[in-house]
């Protein structure tokens, strides 16, 4: 994925978006495959060499409340990160620095010695943010970031990062379930099946011209007052096989409408189609 640009991966619950995300910060240690940052396979490097790494790679959760310290002090909570790195060569000079983080995610500078429970749902995470951005990384992980807000903050939060990585030229991996969201912030689209990427494209090929039938299903879902794509979401959205035993041949026959004999005999690989790849014989 190239710089400065955002890649959603989206998927249903419990098909591995989020074990994604951990394993590139090496937060849950992959078992296969590589993972490639400039030209490095992150998977490959030692603990001394990752630590080196995660300055540039930062991430935040779901739960904002959940992944800040209650009894530590925002300004301790944002500087932590800077002391372990070595940034700013004093404790003032730090809490400048987190003073102008503050500015920066639209929170006044002074709350900086309040605790977490003292901020709203979407304050808190607003204080993630400017947490992850205290290190200064590249790629920064958005793991199911706006879901636990009210639509309103979503937005709010949603036009913060488009700022933040227009100014700062962040890359986003955005990892979410909200195809709203995804075509308001997304450059391109990955979609996740049973822990395999089944279609990656530019994000306005995906909803206009979806390749897989699963991605279709997954845009038919989007709740809509035409009962053709009620139907077709009915149709294609029934029970997950368990992602620990999933079919054999294609891991989405089962559920597939237009599944034929070989799918049930043979994996697809991820066949190049107009403006991405899709995993179905059907665009092979």
């Amino acid at each position: 994925m190239p710089a400065g640009r955002t890649l959603a991966l989206v998927g249903e619950s419990g098909c591995g978006k989020t074990t994604v995300g951990l394993s590139i910060l090496r937060l849950v240690e992959p078992r296969a495959g590589r993972v490639l940052f400039d030209g490095d396979d992150l998977a490959a490097l030692s603990s001394q060499e990752m630590r080196a790494r995660r300055r540039e790679l930062q991430i935040v959760f779901q739960d904002p409340l959940g992944s800040l310290n209650p009894r530590m002090r925002v300004r301790d909570t944002i500087a932590e990160g800077m002391q372990s790195f070595g940034i700013g060569s004093s404790e003032s000079e730090r809490t400048d620095r987190v003073a102008a983080l503050l500015e920066r995610v639209k929170l006044d500078p002074r709350q900086m010695w309040r605790y977490p429970h003292e901020f709203s749902g979407g304050q808190r995470q607003r204080l993630c943010i400017a947490r992850a951005l205290a290190v200064e990384p590249r790629l920064v992980i958005c793991d199911e970031a706006v879901s636990a807000l009210d639509v309103s903050i979503q937005a709010q939060i949603l036009n913060l990062l488009g700022e933040l990585q227009q100014d700062l030229g962040l890359t986003y991996l955005f990892i979410t379930h909200d195809l709203g969201v995804v075509r308001y912030l997304a450059d391109e689209v990955a979609v996740m099946y049973l822990g395999q990427i089944v279609e990656r494209g530019g994000t306005e090929r995906i909803f206009e011209d979806p390749r897989h039938p699963y991605t279709r299903g997954l845009l038919a879902a989007v709740p809509s007052v035409d009962p053709q794509r009620r139907s077709a979401a009915a149709q294609v959205l029934g029970d997950v096989p368990s992602p620990a035993h999933p079919p054999a041949g294609c891991r989405f026959h089962t559920r597939c409408p237009e599944a034929f004999d070989r799918c049930s005999e043979e994996a697809p690989e991820l066949f190049a189609v107009e403006g991405g790849r899709s995993r179905c014989f059907l665009s092979e």
